[in-house]
């Protein structure tokens, strides 16, 4: 057999049924079932991200219903420190820290490589911050009590912080996500400190 008719042989029965619509392009073809499968986990993830976010907003949203009237009748009138910053600033924040919070609850909830109990506990510390994270607005806002709520977010800070390392164990990202979240807790406790304070 010449080299024409070898070359021949194995395009037509090694190259042509993985190619693709150009000549010589190689692909592996897919089943439909294949495809189906893929599309499926790509709708299932997607539905976790928005579920991870949406639980952390829902908080946000929970914690401004005790916030909302405090914030135009008592707030004002409470004596402040010269670093409390103006009222505007806290809702851009607040719904910023909530989407890196429910993208770092994704990482982690999507994360594979982890033995089970490890994200279960890191999950459960997210849990928990979060319903304190709520807690903190009720104590504050709601029953307007500062130094309940002061008691209460330096649990809140704990948790946190606890979330982080247990997050980091599985994720650094999803770890360094929480950040700036645990950096404004503790701006908001020498803030909730120096309100309790003052007045």
């Amino acid at each position: 057999m010449g080299v024409k008719a070898w070359r021949k042989y194995i395009y037509s029965n090694i190259l042509k049924p993985y190619s693709g619509r150009r000549d010589g392009e190689l692909r592996i073809p897919q089943s439909p079932l294949g495809k189906d499968k893929y599309h499926m986990k790509n709708i299932k993830e997607k539905s976790k991200a928005l579920a991870s976010v949406a639980v952390c907003l829902a908080a946000g949203i929970a914690g401004s219903l005790f916030t909302y009237s405090s914030v135009k009748t008592w707030y004002p009138l409470l004596r402040k420190p010269f670093f409390n910053p103006p009222g505007w600033i806290f809702a851009p924040v607040w719904t910023f820290l909530y989407l890196l919070m429910g993208l770092s609850l994704f990482i982690v909830w999507m994360s594979r490589d982890v033995l089970p109990e490890i994200k279960k506990r890191a999950i459960f510390f997210f849990g928990i911050q979060l319903l304190l994270n709520v807690a903190w607005s009720f104590l504050f806002f709601g029953l307007r009590n500062p130094f309940l709520a002061l008691a209460e977010i330096i649990i809140l800070w704990f948790f946190i912080m606890s979330t982080f390392l247990l997050f980091k164990k599985i994720s650094r990202t999803a770890a360094y996500m929480l950040l700036p979240y645990l950096a404004w807790v503790t701006f908001a406790i020498i803030l909730n400190l120096s309100i309790a304070i003052l007045n």
